[in-house]
C-alpha cells in the first residue's frame, strides 16, 4: 500500500508528519500529487502559537477544513500538483494536468474535479502556488479602492503586503509609503515599487511618514491606508495617519492577540472609515458583477507578470515542516516566503 505524507499541528508549537494511505478518488474525483505547497505564515503562525479563537470552524470555505478549531489538525491552502489518478466519471483530459487546490499540505490527496484550477501552460509551480496569497492583495484593492493621485501608506511587508505594495505600484498614486520593522522585507518593498520605506518602530516615524506622503501636496496624511502587518499596534499608527475623510483597509487577521484603540484623539473628528477585508468573502458591493472564479482569474493572471516566486527565500521537504515553522516563529526576520517541497521533479505546467 502507498503512504502520503501529510502535516499536523499537533499542539501549540508542535507539528508533525504522519504518514497515512494514499486515499482512492471517488466519483466525480481526482488524485493529485503535490509538487509544491506554500506557508502562509500569517494565518499559520496564529494555528502554530494557538492564537486562533475556538469558536471558529477552520476554514469555513475550504473542503475538509470545515471544522472547529481543535488539535491535532491539519491546514494550509495553497497546493500545486498533477493529477495522477481519475475517479469514476471523470473526464480523461484531468489526467496529468497541473492544477492548484486549495488544500493543507500533504503529498497526495483526493478531491473534487470542482476544487481544480488548471494552471496555465508554462507556468511555474513555484509560481502558481502564490495564487491564494495573490488573489488576497486583489481582494485589498478591490475593498480599498485606491484612485489616481492618492497618497498611500501600506502597514506590514510581509508576503501579501509586498504583493499588494507590487499592484499598487501600477497605479499613478501622489505616494507609496510602506512600513516594516524587518530590513530583508523593505529592500523587497522598494524593488517591489514603494516610493519609500520605514521602520515603524523608529523615532518619530509618523511625521517622517506624513511628510514622505505629503510631499508638495496640500492634504495632510493618507487618503488610503492599509494595516497588513498582523500587529495590533500598527493599528494605531495606521488610524494616526490616515487623513480626513481618508480610508482605513484593515486585512491583518488578529485572532486572539488583544487590540486596544486610542479614538478618543482625532478619529472621529477626522470622519475616516475603516473597512474589514477578508479574501474568503466578497464584499457586497461587488457581488453583482465579482465571484470567486472570476477574482482568482484576475489574480492568476498576475502571477506571470508579478514574478512572485523571487520572494522565495526559504524551501523545505515537506519532512521538515517542524525546523519551518521554527524559523518563521523565532527568525521571522529573515523570511519573506517559505514554501514545502515534495519528491516530485515535475514543477511545470504542460
Amino acid at each position: 500500500m502507498k503512504h502520503r505524507h501529510s502535516l499536523y499541528f499537533l499542539a501549540p508549537y508542535e507539528v508533525a508528519i504522519r504518514q497515512e494511505l494514499v486515499p482512492s478518488p471517488g466519483r466525480g474525483e481526482v488524485l493529485v500529487r503535490s509538487a509544491v505547497s506554500a506557508i502562509s505564515a500569517g494565518t499559520e503562525m496564529l494555528f502554530y502559537r494557538d492564537q486562533v479563537p475556538r469558536d471558529l470552524v477552520v476554514d469555513a470555505t475550504i473542503d475538509g477544513l470545515d471544522k472547529q478549531v481543535s488539535y491535532p489538525l491539519k491546514y494550509g491552502y495553497a497546493v500545486v500538483g498533477r493529477v495522477i489518478s481519475l475517479g469514476p466519471d471523470v473526464d480523461n483530459n484531468w489526467l496529468g494536468r497541473m492544477v492548484f487546490v486549495f488544500h493543507s499540505h500533504e503529498s497526495h490527496f483526493a478531491t473534487k474535479v470542482s476544487n481544480l484550477h488548471p494552471v496555465p501552460q508554462g507556468l511555474a509551480a513555484e509560481t502558481a502556488v502564490f495564487l491564494p496569497l495573490m488573489e488576497t492583495a486583489v481582494s485589498f484593492l478591490m475593498d480599498g479602492q485606491p484612485m489616481i493621485g492618492e497618497q498611500v501608506a501600506l502597514f506590514g511587508q510581509g508576503i501579501v503586503g509586498l504583493l499588494t505594495t507590487s499592484l499598487l505600484a501600477d497605479y499613478p498614486l501622489a505616494s507609496l509609503i510602506t512600513l516594516d520593522p524587518f530590513p530583508l522585507r523593505r529592500e523587497w518593498s522598494l524593488k517591489l515599487g514603494a516610493q519609500a520605506t520605514l521602520d515603524p518602530g523608529e523615532v518619530n516615524v509618523l511625521e517622517r511618514l506624513k511628510t514622505l506622503l505629503q510631499g508638495k501636496g496640500s492634504y495632510e496624511g493618507a487618503d488610503l491606508a492599509f494595516e497588513l502587518s498582523g500587529n495590533p499596534q500598527a493599528l494605531d499608527q495606521a488610524i494616526a495617519i490616515t487623513g480626513y475623510d481618508g480610508r482605513l483597509l484593515i486585512g491583518s487577521w488578529y485572532g486572539q492577540k488583544p487590540v486596544a484603540l486610542a479614538l478618543g484623539g482625532r478619529f472621529h473628528r477626522s470622519h475616516m472609515r475603516l473597512i474589514s477585508s477578508q479574501v474568503s468573502y466578497i464584499a457586497p458591493r461587488w457581488r453583482g458583477r465579482f465571484d470567486h472564479v472570476r477574482r482568482l482569474k484576475s489574480a492568476l493572471s498576475l502571477l506571470a507578470k508579478q514574478k512572485p516566486d523571487r520572494l522565495i527565500t526559504h524551501r523545505f521537504p515537506i519532512d521538515q515542516a517542524s525546523q519551518a515553522y521554527q524559523l518563521l516563529d523565532q527568525h521571522p526576520e529573515s523570511v519573506v516566503q517559505v514554501v514545502f517541497t515534495y519528491d516530485n521533479s515535475d514543477f511545470v505546467s504542460r
